[in-house]
């Protein structure tokens, strides 16, 4: 726990690496006293100093309040997610179907994720210089190039043709103004790094957090399917994402959880069915998108902002099978809730808000989280492989349905079993969207798929023409695959082309 402490407060600290390249050229005189990209990297310290800044913008995407949350543009892009919060303009562009390149969150998810890749290049560019012990220096390395592979992955998807910059920038870089790669390039950029990374030494689990071999290898067995999919539609990459997700579960290092619970305890982060998360810690980073789950201002909660800003559709959670636990109360949602001031009475939210992310000893006491936000987890490799070997086996294996009935096992549901290629395809991607609800996955796989789910009639559906729930008269259509450059982005570089249909 020490280490995991210690870990958070370097994240959490502002280091001298973010302001070096922007400082770097500030003035032409000389000043000894002052760090510069030139001078700093020396020491084992300062390669862990600029790889720990990478870790950092994972952070701010969390952040909720009475705007919204980064985070929350990815659910409401799903048609399944809805908002009590009147004043949030940007989730109303992306809820109704209404988004332009002035979305906030589109821009936060830009400069965010760009901001990391730049920690990445220049941890990348200089730790090699160090003298410093070489095994701790390709773990080094390995965390930074996990992550500049992790950033342009969430990039290409959201935003298609992006560009490619694999060196620190300054104002008189070439790369100032760069231009658009296609996302083939994207990938093979992502799919160097992650492999490099593979073969750095690093253990499978990491308690503190920190990168792991299995983080890497999950990762790169969701970069695998992702390519065999749209746009790419790759499909012989099928095989290799179910061989890598294989090799996750072959480990026999990860597991997934017995209760629900305990996917929102924060005595389990980083351990059993979590494999990578974004770390925080009350008191020192605390777990920040506490409000953003709450109904809006009720009372049950010891956060003074309770915001009501993202719950789930009545129509969705109705969509989960008879009898499966997931839907139950206080396992993936709740209804109802006992109020700050009296804990002996409860009142009804009036929607059915997200309880796996609910962390219940800082929402009935401190009102500082120590909950992490993850980002990957065994259920999700599990997912992985089955859908993957069904595609690159023509058909369902006994391991494909061992690793999907697994999930509904804990759901407590019947297994599946003698289904066709077709049936056991659409049952494992439904089953996705049911046990992955909310944590950023569902529209990155509706994209894939070029499938969007309709809750009303448990069938997905194709995404160009789908209309969501609450939204019978205006379907998405092949905008609405991308979104859109952020403005303040196609003003700075001219060299930008806008998404079509914005």
């Amino acid at each position: 726990m020490k280490i995991y402490k210690n870990f958070i407060r370097a994240i959490a600290v502002v280091t001298a690496i973010s302001s070096i390249t922007a400082c770097s050229n500030f003035l032409d005189e000389e000043d000894e006293s002052n760090f510069t990209s030139d001078t700093y990297f020396t020491t084992a310290a300062h390669a862990q100093s600029a790889v720990n800044g990478a870790y950092e913008p994972l952070i701010s995407i969390t952040n909720s309040g009475f705007g919204g949350g980064t985070w929350m543009m990815l659910e409401f892009a799903t048609g399944l997610a809805n908002t009590s919060l009147g004043q949030a303009t940007n989730i109303y562009l992306v809820k109704d179907l209404i988004n332009n390149s002035d979305n906030g969150y589109g821009s936060s998810f830009w400069t965010g994720y760009y901001l990391g890749i730049s920690r990445a290049n220049l941890a990348i560019e200089k730790i090699p210089e160090i003298n410093m012990d070489e095994a701790l220096k390709k773990k080094y390395l390995a965390e930074a190039k996990f992550f500049r592979a992790y950033y342009y992955f969430g990039l290409v998807r959201m935003f298609g043709n992006i560009p490619i910059i694999t060196n620190s920038v300054d104002l008189g870089s070439e790369q100032l103004y760069p231009e658009q790669s296609s996302p083939e390039a994207v990938y093979d950029l992502i799919v160097s790094d992650l492999t490099e990374a593979e073969s750095a030494g690093l253990a499978w689990r990491d308690l503190s957090g920190r990168v792991s071999l299995g983080a890497v290898k999950t990762l790169l067995a969701d970069v695998y399917l992702t390519m065999a999919g749209y746009p790419l539609q790759k499909t012989e990459n099928y095989a290799l994402a179910a061989a890598k997700a294989k090799e996750v579960i072959d480990s026999d290092v990860f597991a997934i959880f017995d209760t629900y619970d305990e996917l929102h305890d924060p005595a389990t982060k980083n351990t059993g069915e979590y494999i990578f998360m974004t770390q925080f810690a009350a008191g020192i980073q605390d777990g920040n998108w506490q409000p953003g789950i709450l109904p809006y201002n009720l009372g049950i909660s010891a956060y003074s902002a309770q915001t009501g800003g993202i719950f789930s559709t009545n129509e969705f959670v109705a969509s989960y099978e008879v009898g499966d636990k997931r839907a139950e109360e206080k396992q993936f949602y709740f209804n109802s809730y006992t109020l700050d001031a009296d804990r002996n009475t409860s009142v009804n939210l009036g929607a059915p808000y997200i309880f796996k992310h609910f962390d219940i000893a800082a929402q009935e006491g401190s009102a500082q989280s120590d909950l992490n936000w993850c980002l990957y987890r065994y259920a999700d490799v599990l997912l992985m492989y089955a859908e993957a070997a069904n595609e690159a086996e023509s058909g369902p294996s006994t391991e494909a349905y061992d690793a999907v009935n697994e999930i509904r096992q804990r759901a407590e549901l019947l297994d599946l079993t003698g289904l066709s290629q077709a049936a056991f395809r659409d049952a494992v991607q439904i089953e996705r969207i049911h046990e992955l609800s909310f944590e950023n996955k569902t529209w990155y796989d509706m994209v894939r798929w070029r499938k969007a789910y309709n809750p009303e009639t448990n069938v997905l559906e194709d995404f160009v023409g789908h209309n969501f729930s609450y939204l019978p008269n205006k379907a998405l259509t092949a905008r609405e695959l991308l979104f859109p450059i952020p403005t303040s982005e196609m003003q700075n570089n001219p060299n930008l082309v806008q998404n079509t249909g914005y």
